[in-house]
């Protein structure tokens, strides 16, 4: 667990997630999916339970590639990262990101503290030797958190997203963990 203050003098709490967070954690999700085109779901995309989200709550806690993080303002859930590492023998050692901030907390540091967070703890695993993502390549405030942390650009994939009917492409990212 990490505290420290925002921008905006608001403390902010970055934890791991519990089971009892799944409902907030639901709702959350459901909201940020109202606020930006940026992720891979939109408005009343994202179906998924509050028993769902405790089963993958609990599935993140046991595992030793795997870490769902929260960032808190006042109890209420600000920001996430989703760290899934591979299930296989020959990908465990590696996984795919997710972060998500609610937009009135954009601009105030919350993606690079959690961004941060999970490297250390990537770094103090033992286990995670690379942290791959893939973001929207018009994201461009997304890229510089990203390479800001060292993350190089490793590809481009076209076509990744058809919102609106337009595509959009994205870059893969990953920074590697020695």
């Amino acid at each position: 667990m990490k505290s420290y203050k925002l921008k905006n003098e608001n403390m902010v709490i970055i934890r791991e997630a519990r089971k009892e967070d799944a409902s907030a954690y639901v709702d959350y999700l459901l909201q940020i999916g109202t606020e930006t085109d940026f992720l891979t779901f939109g408005a009343g995309e994202m179906i998924t339970s509050q028993h769902e989200q405790e089963l993958m709550i609990e599935s993140s806690a046991e595992a030793d590639n795997r870490l769902l993080l929260l960032a808190l303002v006042d109890n209420k859930i600000v920001g996430g990262v989703n760290f899934r590492g591979g299930v296989r023998p020959r990908v465990h050692h590696t996984g795919e990101v997710g972060i998500t901030v609610l937009k009135e907390y954009w601009g105030l540091g919350i993606a690079t503290e959690l961004l941060m967070y999970l490297i250390n703890w990537a770094k103090g695993s033992g286990i995670i030797r690379k942290i791959n993502l893939r973001v929207r390549m018009d994201n461009h405030r997304a890229i510089d958190v990203y390479t800001r942390q060292g993350f190089l650009k490793e590809g481009v994939t076209t076509r990744d997203s058809f919102i609106d009917s337009v595509f959009y492409d994205s870059v893969c990212m990953g920074l590697q963990i020695n």
